[in-house]
């Protein structure tokens, strides 16, 4: 039996309209992408914020139970990572950060023709298959007990 991937789609953003949106969802500025997303029951987090809430709830809890932690808090703090991951949004959908392949091309379909390489510069589509995602560096993997 094949297992079934999940996908989710990113979009990157202008840097004034990605400013926009990480402090009001509803922001005018979006337009039709508003409309097509609520028409999905979806919304879009920016990556940075995801990553920064990874950060301070393994603070909070203990980062010993967040693998990802040391991995994560190396990305905010490095200034190019940064900028790149604020104009990043991931798409949630019915609030699910991955969706099923027939979720993701719907969505795919309506938000591709959005893209005009000055407000939204790219769609991007990833899948939970291990083999298409780049793996921690060895640097920040704890060594097995």
């Amino acid at each position: 039996m094949s297992e079934q991937w999940q996908f989710q789609l990113r979009l990157y953003l202008a840097d004034e309209l990605a400013e926009a949106v990480r402090h009001n969802a509803g922001a005018p500025e979006l337009g039709s992408l508003r409309r097509i997303l609520e028409k999905h029951d979806a919304m879009m987090k920016c990556q940075l914020d995801a990553f920064a809430s990874y950060v301070a709830q393994a603070e909070a809890d203990g980062v010993e139970s967040y693998p990802l932690y040391e991995w994560t808090r190396a990305t905010i703090d490095d200034p190019i990572k940064k900028a790149k991951h604020l104009r990043s949004f991931a798409i949630y959908v019915k609030g699910r950060e991955v969706y099923t392949k027939e979720e993701a091309d719907a969505l795919e379909a309506v938000l591709q023709p959005l893209v005009d390489g000055t407000q939204i510069t790219r769609l991007s589509r990833h899948d939970t298959n291990p083999a298409n995602n780049p793996q921690m560096p060895e640097r920040f993997r704890k060594p097995e007990a």
